[in-house]
């Protein structure tokens, strides 16, 4: 008689594999995050210094890009 593979414990195992990966990952980043200073880079300039003022500083705001119209032909 052959062997016939169980196909529910390699599912687990693959699902184990995938949460232990994830669980890395998270730890990794969690570690990164934690050795990173609180403090901003000292380039960064300070709020209310004028620095708002600043064309070259002042973020674009402009508007999507618009749509265009797609019409569709009616059956008779």
């Amino acid at each position: 008689m052959p062997v016939t593979p169980n196909y529910a414990f390699e599912k687990r195992q693959r699902e184990l594999a995938k949460k232990k990966k994830l669980e890395e990952k998270k730890s990794r980043k969690r570690d990164a995050a934690a050795s990173m200073p609180d403090t901003p880079p000292p380039d960064a300039a300070a709020p209310g210094t004028g620095s708002d003022t600043d064309p070259e500083r002042t973020p674009v705001t402009a508007s999507p890009p618009e749509q265009p119209r797609i019409y569709r032909k009616r059956s008779p």
